[in-house]
């Protein structure tokens, strides 16, 4: 599987247990001064994905984030700069073929926009299992249309996800 390729697959009861892992790993290093959230579909209980745990990393300041890089880098993530010139409010890394699993972490200020609106959106697939197959759905769709061009399967969900954000009280 290349880096552009899009694989879906169903949802995996270990993907839990598997963010969990994770996540106690990254409190270890923070010691405890940040939150770590579980987000994207792989959160979301009975969803299909790419096999792929995004997590999200909530710091009162980037520079606490900047400071642990050499730390992370330690424990298997690779910073992934070049996006912070789409994305100047997120710090990104990505933990690849090592276990338990593939990871993307984005790391960004607790409480900011980037943090609402991806919480908003995994709780509202969560609080609605018809809403969430309807996303599964366009996901299948999307993945077929861009078999090979993730960026394109990316950028072509976010209509369904500002739709449903819009939506959102």
């Amino acid at each position: 599987m290349s880096d552009k390729e899009v694989v879906l697959t169903p949802y995996s009861p270990l993907w839990p247990a598997v963010f969990d892992i994770e996540q106690r790993r990254l409190l270890e290093i923070f010691n405890d001064s940040v939150v770590v959230e579980h987000i994207g579909s792989t959160a979301v209980p009975g969803l299909g994905a790419k096999p792929v745990i995004d997590v999200m990393l909530g710091s009162p300041d980037l520079a606490v984030v900047e400071g642990r890089i050499p730390t992370l880098e330690a424990d298997g993530w690779r910073y992934v700069p070049e996006f912070e010139r789409a994305m100047p409010e997120r710090r990104y890394f990505t933990k690849l073929d090592q276990p338990p699993g593939k990871f993307h972490l984005h790391a960004v200020v607790l409480g900011g926009l980037f943090w609402q609106r991806h919480l908003a959106f995994r709780d509202a697939l969560r609080a609605d299992p018809r809403l969430a197959q309807r996303y599964w759905r366009v996901k299948q769709h999307l993945a077929a249309r861009f078999p090979d061009d993730r960026a394109a399967y990316t950028e072509a969900k976010g209509d369904f996800i500002r739709a449903v954000l819009e939506q959102r009280p």
